[in-house]
């Protein structure tokens, strides 16, 4: 009697797997069938809401972004080169904004604008300082953050006797994107042939004496100093010292001592030198071509 109810009990768990295994592999086609009809069903409606929802796309902006540089500097006052692409693209900014591109590029983004550029000449960064380490003299022993604009917040203007002269920190070179400015022996200077014109060492110097030139300008006043001819011999050898003598030896009205610094007028100046040799301190420089 117990062996037969063995084999019963066998032969029942035998018919119950085969009608589970049968069970399982109907329900498993059936949650397949469902959930790949659910993927399909969810496919087409995002695919309906894509087309739905799609943001139209200025070919015009897309023409103009593939000719900008991509240096996303901000240099042109937009946040990236997309922005400006779009700025351009709907009159908001003029085909030339961007100070990186070339005049070639931006005769062509005019092109694809429909609107035309004037030529015009590349500005380049410059320094007004040249209180190297030689020249100008210090006034304390500075341990604060070898940056210029915590310096300056701190007060003065690190260990330079000069409130206006260079720190030599190097906060601009750190925003540069194009290696184009470095310190050297106290000061920062700028190589014009990397020098892009974006704007970027200007606006990060504190002190504001990193100027906009024209790079083809050859004549340079190397100060930044308002003081007194008097003052400035104090703290600096080369300092500007307002005594007009370029002024007296300039033919063409191209510069003018206010607030007791010589200033250039590049629109008139024609690189002749005079204001050059003349100079008693030698601030103001000549570049070679």
């Amino acid at each position: 009697m117990y062996i037969f109810d063995m084999m019963d009990i066998g032969n029942l768990l035998i018919n119950l797997s085969g009608v589970v295994a049968s069970f399982d592999i109907k329900s498993l086609g059936v949650a397949t069938g469902v959930v790949s009809l659910i993927g399909l069903l969810i496919g087409l409606f995002l695919g309906l809401a894509s087309k739905k929802l799609e943001v139209p796309v200025d070919e015009t902006e897309e023409k103009v972004r593939e000719l900008l540089p991509g240096a996303n500097c901000g240099g042109c006052g937009y946040a990236g080169c997309d922005a400006c692409a779009k700025a351009i693209a709907i009159g908001e900014a003029a085909a030339d904004v961007c100070p990186v591109a070339s005049s070639d590029i931006h005769k062509q983004i005019a092109e694809v604008i429909g609107s035309s550029v004037e030529t015009s000449d590349k500005m380049v960064a410059y320094v007004n300082c040249a209180g190297t380490c030689d020249k100008a003299k210090t006034n304390s022993n500075y341990f604060g953050p070898r940056d210029c604009k915590l310096a300056a917040g701190i007060g003065g203007n690190g260990s330079k006797a000069c409130s206006y002269g260079c720190m030599g920190f190097g906060s601009c070179v750190r925003v540069c994107a194009f290696d184009a400015i470095h310190i050297i022996d106290g000061i920062a200077v700028v190589d014009k042939e990397k020098c892009t014109g974006c704007t970027m060492c200007a606006a990060e110097c504190p002190i504001k004496i990193i100027e906009m030139i024209p790079a083809k300008a050859r004549t340079e006043v190397a100060c930044s100093s308002f003081d007194k001819g008097k003052d400035v011999k104090t703290v600096c050898t080369i300092g500007c010292i307002g005594c007009r003598l370029c002024v007296k030896a300039c033919e063409y009205d191209a510069i003018h001592v206010n607030d007791n610094l010589a200033k250039i007028d590049y629109e008139k100046c024609v690189n002749c030198g005079a204001c050059v040799k003349v100079c008693p301190t030698k601030v103001i420089m000549e570049q070679p071509i």
